[in-house]
């Protein structure tokens, strides 16, 4: 079963990996928007807010994030009964 995804909801997620702040290799984090920009937007003030990290550090870090629909994540991980 797939879920449909509702308009106004978060249809994009940014995955980045944290382990040069954390110094945990499986150590990442997942944010959500509406679009790619706002998935990131929320990553960067999570990554600021949460983590304490300062402008080039963040961009760094969203250099190495991934931003993909939600629906690739949903589809791939679904089974049909």
């Amino acid at each position: 079963m797939v879920q449909q995804i509702r308009p106004g909801e978060p249809q994009y997620i940014c995955v980045i990996p944290v382990e040069s702040i954390t110094g945990n290799q499986e150590e990442e984090i997942m944010t959500f928007g509406v679009s790619a920009d706002e998935a990131k937007h929320q990553a960067e003030e999570l990554l600021a807010n949460n983590y304490g990290c300062k402008g080039s550090q963040i961009v760094e870090l969203i250099q190495q994030a991934i931003c993909e629909p939600i629906g690739q994540w949903c589809s791939a991980n679904s089974h049909q009964e």
